[in-house]
């Protein structure tokens, strides 16, 4: 929901604080790998079962993966690589942050509780699948939701605050986080199937080494074709002197033969009066 409504005024507030960390020496790539390590801290603290400690935890996680983007547009240095990286490591995070959940259900909670992070961690892994598969496909319907990463992170807090609480109440708002998730993932599948409902696009047609040929004729060309462009008075003398021009060659080589054979019998006239 941020990334989609919101998307232009979190460029704008975190703009400034990324130009700031470029003059600071401090890359995106350096940002995400720093995140990463805070989400293995913060799953050691959830596991240890210190869910107010973990809610402290959530910002220095979180944080990172805010700025990066900010800081790799000041510095110019927006890659597919730092693009792929950012993307890896946020998979990974989550799975570090639920598989820690899931510790401190199986320590603190019993029965098969403990996979209910487990289900979260498949739901997440499909909002993002689906977003880069449709956006592979060309279709932009994929983005959006209810519960993107921003919004994952604050209810985690959310659950975390309540299991601080009281622990009765951490399991339930796991259900409720799970419920949403399971709502932004069947959400962005129906936008997707509406879109993508038309029919198949035909491969264009490729040349023998490989590369596409040109496009069709078009319709227009295909009902009236090319309309003859009228002569215009800079296009007659053009004509005019094209067509001229073979003559006017011709005449200049027969005055260069003609002043030629005349230096020749000038010469041979001098020759023979000495």
């Amino acid at each position: 929901m941020l990334d989609g409504r919101w998307r232009s005024a979190v460029d704008r507030t975190t703009k400034p604080v990324g130009t700031a960390l470029v003059r600071a020496r401090v890359t995106a790539d350096v940002l995400t790998a720093v995140g990463l390590v805070m989400s293995g801290v913060t799953a050691l603290v959830v596991a240890s079962g210190h869910l107010v400690w973990a809610v402290v935890m959530l910002f220095p996680t979180g944080l990172p993966d805010l700025f990066d983007g900010a800081v790799a547009k000041a510095s110019g240095t927006a890659s597919v690589r730092g693009a792929y990286f950012d993307s890896v490591a946020d998979r990974l995070s989550d799975a570090l942050i639920l598989g820690g959940i899931s510790w401190y259900l199986v320590s603190r909670h019993h029965g098969t509780v403990a996979l209910l992070p487990f289900a979260v961690l498949g739901v997440t892994q499909l909002i993002s699948y689906q977003r880069a598969k449709a956006e592979l496909l060309g279709i932009a319907a994929a983005k959006g939701g209810l519960m993107e990463r921003a919004e994952r992170f604050i209810l985690l807090g959310v659950c975390f605050v309540a299991g601080s609480v009281t622990a009765s109440a951490f399991v339930p708002a796991l259900w409720v986080y799970l419920g949403l998730v399971a709502a932004t993932a069947a959400g962005r599948f129906v936008r997707v199937w509406q879109v993508a409902e038309g029919p198949v696009r035909p491969a264009r047609p490729r040349r023998a080494h490989g590369r596409p040929t040109r496009r069709p004729i078009t319709a227009w060309r295909e009902a009236g074709g090319f309309r003859p462009l009228r002569e215009t008075e800079a296009m007659a003398r053009f004509r005019a002197w094209r067509e001229a021009a073979p003559a006017n060659r011709a005449a200049r080589q027969r005055r260069r033969a003609t002043s030629r054979s005349g230096l020749r019998s000038g010469r041979h006239a001098g020759s023979g009066g000495h």
